[in-house]
């Protein structure tokens, strides 16, 4: 759970950024081609984890978005086509490699892409004694990094999200920012891949923030509420799948779409149900006018 909880803040403070730049389905991209960065790391130097890994993803994934980028930029094919051309591109040529260079390593893309969150605990490295599994000490460090990150560059990217020219104007650089949230998206995925995989990062990256989109219009409770999101998706989530003998990744993924659908519906603002009763009483003071008025 606490793992989870963890991959789940870590990955909804960048996702909120990129959901209100209308660039989440990056964070699918990012999360699939770092398969590649992966077997070209261990092409060259024969590690399967550390530093070096983290660099080789966040430069495929930022490889990823400059080509995206380049391609859009043609304007002769939609970013969202950029996209889909793009990354299963850098996905397959990496799955190949795999196949032909490292079919002996262990390094397995259904593990990258699914994980298995509940054999955590098997992995572990000591801490001041004390033996802590090898994920969450990543995860942390993760955490850390983004919450640092967005702490101290909060004005910039809320400028450059909202107003790229402005931020421009003033010397915010925007897009320094962007790629800066992006290689961080990229090492983040790294880090929960081996625990989580990539698909319930995905999740984490995408839903809550959405979610949060739904209930809030200020950009630091919308930080706040897909972090709360995350972290109720992964305790609701482990004790459902526990319940029901399923994967605990999937039903924390399932948890997140669950609070999506309950935000969709019950918002304060933009829910159906408020927005149908505003409706009805925006109605009925229109009828109490009309009858007034005869």
């Amino acid at each position: 759970m606490l793992v989870g909880a963890m991959v789940g803040i870590a990955s909804s403070l960048l996702g909120t950024f990129l959901v209100l730049r209308g660039n989440s389905m990056l964070s699918d991209a990012i999360s699939h081609s770092i398969v590649l960065g992966i077997v070209v790391v261990w092409m060259l130097t024969h590690h399967q984890s550390g530093p070096v890994q983290l660099v080789g993803a966040a430069l495929t994934g930022l490889l990823t978005v400059f080509l995206t980028e380049l391609l859009a930029s043609s304007r002769r094919m939609k970013q969202d086509a950029a996209i889909g051309l793009v990354f299963p591109a850098l996905f397959s040529i990496g799955v190949l490699l795999l196949n032909v260079y490292a079919h002996d390593v262990h390094i397995d893309t259904h593990t990258v892409l699914l994980g298995e969150i509940g054999f955590v605990w098997l992995d572990t490295v000591s801490v001041l004694g004390y033996h802590v599994p090898q994920a969450l000490v990543s995860m942390s460090i993760m955490l850390t990094l983004n919450l640092l990150f967005i702490a101290l560059f909060f004005k910039e990217l809320k400028l450059s999200t909202f107003d790229p020219a402005l931020a421009k104007a003033l010397g915010f650089a925007p897009g320094v920012m962007f790629y800066a949230l992006l290689m961080l998206t990229s090492s983040t995925a790294v880090a929960a891949f081996d625990a989580v995989g990539a698909v319930l990062f995905i999740a984490f990256a995408i839903v809550p923030p959405a979610a949060a989109y739904l209930l809030t219009d200020r950009l630091w409770l919308m930080l706040v509420l897909g972090a709360v999101i995350s972290v109720a998706a992964s305790i609701s989530g482990y004790f459902i799948a526990v319940h029901w003998d399923v994967s605990i990744g999937g039903t924390m993924a399932m948890m997140t779409g669950a609070f999506l659908l309950l935000a969709f519906i019950a918002g304060p603002r933009y829910g159906v149900v408020s927005q149908r009763l505003r409706r009805q009483r925006a109605r009925g003071l229109a009828d109490v006018s009309e009858s007034a008025l005869y």
